[in-house]
């Protein structure tokens, strides 16, 4: 029973601070309970936190957990939504079922002549177009009204069809005299015009905002030049409420009813295929599992894997008649009867997307949990990986990396940041004032800086770094390596230099650039190396220049030198408290003669009243 908690702790503390869904299970593999987060970590860990608080079921409901699955979603909202979803499929026994199809709020643009738009708790498969789900019910008022305010449709239940409307029975109705509408029942509106309308309104719906915006502009240009102000204004404020708009969910969708999603992401020597079930336009299921990539096995042949371990172990009653995958599995022969889909823009791609975010922190999380449970064995992985990536003969294991600092020239300074075994070694990082440069010389900086560091390490005999990573890309990489070659240690010590774009390194005498990996963890690495150059040099940089600024004016007071200087500045720490000082706080410090020469001073400076 305590190991069971323990491994509940670790599950815990493995969770993201990210909004998602979580799920307890119990010992026979049932999904017992559903929730939504805000945090998953933070919610999850007050159901193992002894509370009063805790209604009885809640106390029986955590005795029965074994195991805790969650999935990360972009917002509150879509958890929500994802949430709704799972609990009416999987009809969890500690939930508060939701037996009603009328839970989520829709806009459906209708299929019909001078269609309307209207709201809707039911999809139905009439051929109207349905766009949504919304959070809630006052979110998907705010859109309609929003759609309704910018372009002027008809609210009306007439049949407009060419032959009622011929026949002239219908008149315009109070919307008409208020501009909330063109008048189709009368004639007064082309169905090809309204039919532009309605394009908008699908536009604003599906998230593109570009033609509506357009449209807007125009109408508050035309309206400002025929001097109709009132009417350029509310195009205006149209326009500020576009960037207020939030796009649709990707969790539920009304076009994409029955398909099965995966993803693949390969790393090192293991592989994540994620597996995402969409049924009746909801997510009902997802899943991860961890493949080894083995020897000469393509991302094509892994992603077979790992559809077929979905098919075994997962999806019971086989796949969905579509397949979204990145790119097509080494066969298609084994999975008869599935048409495999490569998206390149949509709804579909947008799901591509969320399987393969879910595959990322899927693969964090195991790295965190190895980090965890076995530091030495995830040190060695990584170093590996970054011997590897880097194509270093031996693991970074001691890596040191420079910045430079200047504002104009002024005040030129340079850090080096240690990491031990990809992590930072605070206790060994220095600070360095430029001594020979004069002006704004970055790559005569880095001459001098490294020069310094490894002759004084040569000299004492010192340890010398696995990998030596320069920021600044080109100029100061060949900088930096005239300096090992002058020192005799360029096969000694790799060099490597870093671009702005963070991706590209640059190795001696080769002018093109290489590029990490952005989903390898060396690619972290080298980010937190960098950041943590930058922040040490800049930090430097801001207290050497504070300092000089302050220094500069206390010192064009004659008769006032450096000793008295830094005896005014470590009692009063600012020159604004030496400025307000009086004059009897200011002798009993440096003496009556300096006392006064020092309120002469700031006296002269007080603008003439």
């Amino acid at each position: 029973m305590q190991a069971d908690r323990n491994k509940l702790k670790e599950q815990v503390a493995l969770l993201p601070l990210s909004p998602g869904v979580y799920q307890f299970v119990d010992r026979t593999g049932t999904i017992i309970y559903v929730g939504k987060a805000k945090s998953l970590r933070k919610r999850v860990s007050s159901y193992f936190v002894e509370s009063k608080e805790h209604s009885p079921k809640v106390r029986v409901l955590v005795k029965q957990i074994v195991e805790i699955r969650h999935i990360v979603v972009d917002s509150e909202t879509d958890a929500l939504l994802l949430e709704n979803s799972l609990i009416k499929t999987l009809q969890p026994r500690y939930n508060i079922l939701l037996k009603d199809d009328k839970t989520y709020p829709w806009i459906v643009v209708r299929r019909e002549p001078f269609p309307r738009v209207q709201s809707t708790r039911q999809v139905v498969r009439d051929g109207s177009q349905y766009y949504g789900p919304y959070g809630s019910i006052m979110m998907q008022r705010s859109v309609l009204e929003f759609v309704r305010d910018v372009i002027p449709l008809r609210t009306c239940k007439l049949n407009l069809s060419p032959a009622a409307i011929a026949r002239g029975r219908y008149s315009v109705c109070l919307q008409y005299h208020l501009g909330n509408c063109k008048g189709p029942c009368v004639g007064a509106q082309s169905e090809a015009e309204y039919a532009e309308q309605i394009g908008l309104v699908t536009s604003i719906l599906k998230g593109d905002l570009g033609p509506v915006r357009r449209h807007l502009e125009a109408e508050m240009e035309r309206a400002a030049a025929e001097l109709r102000f009132e009417q350029a204004q509310r195009c205006k404020l149209r326009l500020d409420a576009l960037d207020h708009y939030a796009g649709r969910s990707v969790i539920v969708s009304a076009r994409i009813t029955d398909v099965d999603v995966f993803s693949l992401l390969v790393d090192d020597d293991v592989a994540f295929c994620n597996f995402l079930r969409i049924r009746h336009g909801s997510i009902v299921g997802v899943s991860t599992v961890r493949l080894s990539t083995g020897v000469d096995a393509t991302e094509a042949d892994l992603l077979t894997q790992g559809i077929q371990h979905a098919v075994e172990q997962i999806a019971g009653d086989g796949l969905a008649r579509e397949v979204i995958v990145p790119f097509l599995p080494s066969t298609t022969l084994l999975f008869d009867g599935v048409t495999f889909t490569v998206p390149k823009r949509g709804e579909k791609l947008d799901l591509l997307e969320f399987s393969q975010k879910s595959a990322r922190i899927y693969r964090a999380e195991q790295l965190k949990n190895l980090e965890i449970r076995n530091p030495e064995r995830h040190t060695e992985r990584l170093m590996e990986a970054m011997r590897k990536e880097l194509h270093l003969e031996r693991q970074p294991r001691h890596i040191e990396c420079f910045d430079n600092s200047n504002l104009q020239g002024t005040y030129p300074v340079a850090s080096c940041v240690v990491f031990r075994d990809g992590k930072p070694s605070r206790k060994e990082y220095r600070h360095f004032n430029v001594k020979t440069v004069v002006g704004p010389d970055d790559f005569a900086s880095m001459r001098e800086i490294v020069g310094r560091r490894y002759g004084r390490l040569l000299e004492e005999g010192a340890e010398l770094p696995d990998l030596i990573i320069v920021d600044g890309g080109k100029g100061q990489l060949s900088s930096a390596y005239g300096v090992l070659c002058e020192l005799g240690i360029e096969k000694r010590v790799p060099i490597v230099g870093l671009a702005k774009r963070i991706e590209e390194i640059f190795f001696p005498n080769d002018p093109l650039p290489y590029y990490l990996s952005r989903t390898g963890e060396p690619l972290k690495v080298v980010c937190h190396l960098r950041d943590e150059a930058h922040r040490f040099g800049i930090t430097f940089h801001r207290q050497k220049r504070s300092g000089g600024f302050i220094r500069t004016e206390l010192e064009q007071i004659e008769g006032v030198g450096r000793k008295t200087i830094e005896t005014l500045l470590r009692h009063f720490r600012t020159v604004a408290k030496v400025r307000a000082a009086h004059i009897e706080e200011l002798s009993a410090l440096v003496g009556p003669a300096k006392a006064r020469k020092i309120k002469a001073f700031f006296e002269k400076e007080q603008p003439l009243a």
